[in-house]
């Protein structure tokens, strides 16, 4: 099976390519009411779909840049709007905490006196 597929798809390239060239009996294209019919028709009617087709893709890219940035933006507003609110609560319990903060930084200033106490009497 796997040996036919290969064979499979360029048989239908082929029959693909064969309508492309010698079908043109059943296509026609409009401009301002008027019938264009034949290979022109044709060239006409793919060279307006493709350009509607990237037309659509580079207003695709467009947008998704432009809704990157503003929910960049708007995530940059919310991170700052956390932050704020933070300060906030932290502002609103320092004072309730001074107690166990005061005795956080004795506690701390005891270690890294007591450490560097180490540190000296084993350089020695």
């Amino acid at each position: 099976m796997k040996k036919i597929i290969p064979y499979i798809v360029l048989i239908l390239c082929a029959l693909l390519l064969w309508d492309l060239l010698f079908s043109f009996g059943d296509t026609s294209f409009y401009i301002d009411g008027d019938s264009v019919d034949g290979p022109i028709g044709a060239a006409l009617a793919l060279l307006f779909g493709a350009g509607g087709a990237i037309l659509a893709v580079v207003a695709a890219i467009v947008v998704g840049v432009v809704l990157a940035v503003a929910f960049a933006g708007v995530g940059v507003v919310l991170l700052a709007a956390l932050a704020v609110a933070g300060f906030a609560v932290i502002a609103a319990i320092v004072p309730l905490m001074l107690p166990l903060l005061a005795l956080g930084l004795v506690w701390y200033l005891v270690r890294r006196s007591r450490k560097n106490r180490v540190v000296h009497a084993q350089a020695v």
